[in-house]
């Protein structure tokens, strides 16, 4: 029996249909299950988890906080970078905060809950916690002394030219971390206002902080995922002298620990090396 010409192509499609599906659909899937399942791949493709006196406790690709219930480093434990990942380092909200370098002026407010920081401050808030943690001077440049982005609205005569007229410490509602600029008094910010829509230049005050922080970059800024399980060598090294006050060891156990769980850079030359605070602080709860 001849079949209609109209349905030959629809036959043809039908068969391709089924081809892939079976070869894509079915085939491919089941082909990387079974290598997931090879000696030695097998650990990767569960994710990588990490386990605990016999019970999972979280995976060498994700990073989480170690953090009492209120949200304060516990002293015993490395401290893993900041996240902006829903609450921190939920693995269901990756994602970066979408501040850059230009997020220097903070949301004012009376309210708290209605104040929104830009980059700058949390930087600066975060340098001073860690200091203050690692008992180190966690000051910074563009930072004032109690934790906000030293940033001035400058306004001038003539729009960007001419003699000041005006300024106003932005981040700040209370006392100006800066009595006079050029002359003129700083005034403190008003909730709500917006004072570069006014005709004020945003005015980073580089201050006396050292040109190089001793709080190095990685434990003030989140990473692109929020999930980063790494923080540098340098961070860890930072952290080294209180970690052995609190569990009583010398330093250089702790600094040879560090070595021991350091991954170095992909294929030996890509990125940086990182230190992977969880499988770190796992081995400081195994020391006797």
């Amino acid at each position: 029996m001849r079949l209609p010409s109209w349905l030959s192509p629809h036959l043809a499609a039908l068969r391709a249909l089924l081809v892939f599906t079976v070869l894509l659909g079915l085939a491919y899937p089941l082909a990387f299950v079974a290598l997931g399942r090879v000696p030695g791949l097998d650990h990767q493709a569960d994710g990588s988890l990490v386990t605990a006196s016999g019970n999972a406790v979280g995976s060498r690709l994700i990073g989480q906080s170690f953090t009492d219930a209120d949200g304060n480093p516990i002293p015993r434990y490395f401290q893993s970078r900041p996240s902006a990942a829903g609450d921190g380092y939920d693995p269901t909200a990756t994602s970066a905060s979408n501040l850059g370098p230009s997020s220097v002026v903070d949301t004012v407010s009376d309210n708290p809950d209605d104040t929104s920081p830009g980059l700058l401050t949390q930087v600066c808030a975060r340098s001073l916690a860690v200091g203050e943690l690692e008992g180190v001077d966690g000051r910074r440049p563009y930072c004032t002394t109690d934790g906000v982005g030293a940033v001035l609205a400058v306004f001038r005569r003539d729009g960007l030219t001419g003699p000041v007229t005006r300024v106003v410490s932005v981040n700040q509602i209370g006392t100006p971390f800066l009595a006079t600029f050029d002359g003129v008094t700083v005034e403190s910010a008003r909730p709500g206002q917006d004072y570069q829509a006014l005709g004020g230049v945003m005015t980073p005050i580089r201050g006396t902080a050292p040109a190089v922080p001793v709080v190095p970059p990685d434990a003030v800024t989140a990473s692109a995922s929020g999930l980063d399980p790494h923080i540098s060598p340098a961070y860890a090294a930072l952290q080294v002298p209180r970690i052995a006050r609190e569990r009583g060891l010398p330093p250089g156990t702790v600094r040879s620990l560090i070595r021991q769980h350091t991954d170095g850079r992909a294929l030996g030359f890509l990125g940086e090396p990182g230190v992977n605070v969880l499988t770190l602080n796992i081995a400081l709860d195994r020391l006797k």
